[in-house]
């Protein structure tokens, strides 16, 4: 039978030498490699005990901002939703009543705001996006959840203690206290 291209080689199979048949060669190079790890730094940290000190442009969860008096800077103009690559982002805008000026900066706030950590890339558009400053993402890291739901952070979770009733708080929350 003839071949098709004559690119064809027999190989040739040399006989296999007494180290080889026994392995023991490659067993001495397996217990060096391993016997010179012995003497190498750790790379592991010790988490709760030692914490690991990230980037200066490190991105983790997201916050939405207060002003100097305690309202709220969001004013849902959706920008951060637009601009997000993952739309991770949704939120309902609601109209500020009567008596709730002390609650939100202007006439227009968000009734709901969310954020899918799962969906979200961590890139930083929605916060250079936000006219008003009021969302921007911090140096803490999302905490691990046994459920999706708990990866869903509402407007709640978001917001960043009231500095004018809850100043002890606001403190602990920044990492001062």
């Amino acid at each position: 039978m003839q071949a098709l291209t004559n690119r064809a080689k027999a190989v040739e199979r040399r006989k296999m030498t007494f180290l080889e048949r026994i392995y023991l060669w490659n067993i001495i190079k397996g217990m060096w490699i391993t016997f010179k790890h012995m003497f190498t730094k750790n790379p592991t940290i010790q988490y709760p005990e030692k914490k690991r000190e990230f980037s200066p442009v490190f991105r983790g969860l997201h916050v939405l901002n207060r002003d100097e008096e305690g309202r709220e800077r969001c004013t849902a103009c959706g920008l951060c939703a637009v601009a997000c690559p993952a739309e991770a982002i949704t939120m309902e805008a609601a109209e500020r009543l009567p008596g709730e000026e002390n609650l939100y900066r202007e006439e227009k706030y968000a009734a709901k705001y969310e954020i899918n950590m799962l969906r979200c890339i961590f890139c930083g558009l929605c916060e250079e996006a936000c006219p008003k400053d009021a969302i921007y993402l911090s140096e803490t890291f999302a905490p691990s959840n046994f459920n999706r739901k708990g990866f869903i952070y509402g407007k709640d979770n978001l917001l960043i203690p009231n500095p004018v009733t809850a100043a002890g708080d606001l403190a602990k929350a920044k990492g001062l206290n």
